[in-house]
């Protein structure tokens, strides 16, 4: 379900009704009431008025609704839009029922529906957390933490991240958590940006060559890196395929009462 199309043609259909009132058919029942009225020599009761300039169901739904549906297509297309967290792909940082907020500005604001830019605010940075259009199925949504800019040599080795020739810094934070004894939660630096990963030592984990990020395109990672099938295994996305940068997380929600207690920015 393309609920952004959805929105998209609730907010036509409703626009065009009330717009099709205005001109056309408001204009048409005062007219045919003050025909009725000139008809008469006693004047119509007020009831009678009323009901004769009463509005049509449709286009009463369609008033009440459009600026409504139009404020919601506004704010989630160009503001900020909602996400939930499917998969563990990017624990520690996020986990499976987590509720987000993407930004949708700071890479640039997009059409909804065709995904078109038409206005560049600016560019991914490395260590971000942004949403994309999974380029194999442009209508699933992915969520990843950007690794490599284009132009960047990416080389992933024995569980460690290369960035043009350099190891990626990263410590020791805990050994074996109560969640998954076997992994280990270590601090990784990737620009300016300190976040927490996940790295199993007991299993191989992927062997990734040298490759380079080509021009308007970058290459993703998730956080939990034996557990996350991101740019390794498909390759690159296209900056055509940017959702927006993810940046809170307001709710979480794993099937028992919501929690509103995990408010907290994404790092």
């Amino acid at each position: 379900m393309d609920f952004a199309l959805m929105l998209v043609a609730a907010v036509a259909v409703s626009g065009l009704i009330w717009l099709l009132d205005l001109l056309w058919w408001r204009p048409a029942r005062r007219q045919r009431l003050a025909t009725v009225e000139a008809g008469t020599t006693e004047g119509l009761s007020e009831r009678a008025r009323e009901k004769a300039l009463k509005e049509p169901w449709p286009v009463d739904y369609a008033r009440s609704f459009f600026p409504v549906l139009l404020v919601v297509l506004v704010l989630r297309s160009f503001v900020v839009e909602p996400f939930q967290i499917p998969s563990g792909s990017m624990r520690p940082t996020l986990e499976v029922g987590d509720f987000i907020l993407v930004n949708k500005f700071a890479y640039g604001l997009r059409l909804p529906v065709v995904h078109t830019q038409i206005l560049d605010l600016g560019e991914p940075e490395r260590g971000d957390v942004m949403v994309f259009r999974f380029p194999d199925e442009p209508s699933v949504n992915f969520i990843k933490r950007v690794v490599g800019l284009p132009g960047d040599r990416i080389r992933y080795e024995d569980k460690q991240l290369f960035i043009n020739g350099e190891a990626v810094p990263k410590r020791l934070l805990e050994a074996g958590p109560i969640k998954a004894p076997t992994e280990l939660l270590l601090s990784e630096q990737l620009g300016d940006t300190k976040h927490a990963i996940y790295n199993n030592p007991l299993t191989p984990g992927p062997q990734m060559p040298e490759l380079v990020v080509p021009q308007g395109h970058y290459f993703m990672m998730g956080d939990n890196r034996d557990h996350s099938n991101d740019s390794r295994y498909w390759g690159f996305v296209p900056e055509a395929n940017i959702v927006g940068q993810a940046f809170a997380v307001w709710m979480h929600w794993d099937g028992g009462l919501p929690s509103f207690t995990s408010v907290r920015l994404i790092q």
